[in-house]
């Protein structure tokens, strides 16, 4: 995949292009706990709350795939554009009608339908966005710069909690709202100034289903696209337990205190922000396997230590680690298969990802969730972790090609 640009020039797209997502995810993160917090604090419910879990997740996994076969169809910038005016539209939609609504179980059923809309939107943005960044960044730099990207992101993800309470504490749900479709109009505006190439378009197919099954077939196929993605599967679904369960754990190890359960959210999201820092100041190993390997061994190490640590200092400083350690996973697992990937395919390779995602990340929370209920959590936990270390074995010995040299 050769990009020539002019020097420097790659450099302040790359950056502008990474600000406008983060300035659109900083609203939509915004959004996602003020919802959340709102149906917990109203209902009390679990019922609710796994029904907004269900329509956060499970429109993107069902879309994901289609909005890569689109991705590798159309034009990626003006395919991001929609995706966000989409969910910004049916944000301030629904800030204009709630004073219309008169009974709280229509208003929840409004957010419920707001929810499902935004994560289809999420769905047809997250496989261009990743399918983007080779066309701005030479390939010698991939690795640097997705580092760069989920540092920002991180940053994003740790601030956007805090804005939420202040916003909910001080105004309204409302108030949210409209911080998010504030945001999505001034990342279309950057995004809008930022000059991209248009891709060379795939073969026509008779049908969408075709190219998705050619996608299938491509990513199949290309071992070290198709290890890359089994890799990413089980590492999601293995890290459920340490990471996707951290609360529950802490309040069943340490106490059930908000203070507790606020300082892990905060340390995990700085050790992810400092994980991005390592990639894009270092770049990882020469060899993307050994780096590949080496944050899935780090993990797993630190999984095992979370779960026997009783000091929860010391399981703060581990899940610091296990922050710095997911960014590198999931950095240089994206490089590869933007690397390894055909221009062509990009698209469906990352609709692909955000699949596994959406599928893992649930099926992993159901089935540890409910083991949790019988079986001690620490166990589960170091059990993943030595999975996770056994993972990182296979993937060493699996990755082939520009991973592996």
């Amino acid at each position: 995949m050769e990009m020539v640009v002019e020097p420097d020039i790659w450099r302040r797209r790359a950056i502008c292009f990474f600000a406008s997502q983060c300035i659109t995810l900083f609203g939509s993160q915004i959004v996602q706990f003020a919802i959340v917090w709102y149906v917990t604090l109203q209902t009390s419910s679990g019922i609710w709350v796994a029904a907004f879990a269900v329509c956060s997740y499970l429109p993107q996994f069902l879309v994901s795939f289609l909005g890569g076969v689109w991705a590798d169809r159309h034009y990626r910038k003006r395919l991001i554009i929609g995706a966000d005016a989409l969910i910004a539209g049916v944000t301030l939609i629904m800030l204009l009608i709630m004073p219309l609504i008169t009974t709280e179980s229509a208003l929840l059923a409004a957010l419920l339908f707001m929810s499902t809309i935004r994560s289809v939107g999420a769905g047809i943005q997250s496989p261009a966005v990743n399918a983007v960044i080779p066309q701005l960044v030479p390939e010698e730099h991939l690795m640097r710069y997705n580092g760069i990207n989920a540092t920002m992101q991180s940053v994003v993800q740790f601030a956007a909690p805090a804005v939420a309470a202040v916003v909910l504490t001080t105004s309204t749900l409302r108030a949210t709202l409209l911080i998010d479709v504030l945001t999505a109009i001034i990342g279309i505006g950057v995004l809008s100034c930022i000059r991209l190439r248009k891709q060379q378009a795939s073969e026509s197919t008779p049908s969408l289903l075709a190219d998705m099954g050619i996608g299938v077939r491509y990513a199949r196929s290309c071992m070290p696209v198709r290890n890359a993605l089994i890799v990413y599967a089980l590492f999601i679904f293995l890290a459920v337990p340490a990471g996707f369960l951290a609360g529950l754990f802490v309040s069943r190890v340490y106490g059930d205190t908000y203070w507790y359960l606020t300082a892990v959210e905060l340390v995990g999201f700085a050790g992810m922000a400092a994980g991005g820092l390592l990639m894009g100041a270092w770049g990882g190993f020469s060899e993307r396997r050994l780096t590949l390997a080496s944050g899935l061994a780090l993990f797993g190490v630190t999984a095992i230590a979370m779960g026997v640590s009783r000091s929860f200092v010391l399981y703060l400083a581990f899940m610091a680690v296990y922050g710095v350690a997911l960014t590198a996973v999931q950095t240089v697992i994206t490089t590869i298969l933007q690397e390894e990937s055909e221009e062509s395919t990009i698209g469906r390779v990352f609709g692909l990802m955000g699949s596994l995602y959406s599928s893992c990340y649930p099926i992993g929370m159901v089935i540890f969730g409910a083991m949790a209920d019988s079986v001690p959590l620490q166990w589960i936990m170091v059990a993943s972790g030595v999975a996770l270390m056994a993972t990182a074995s296979a993937a060493y010995y699996s990755q082939r090609g520009k991973t592996g040299v």
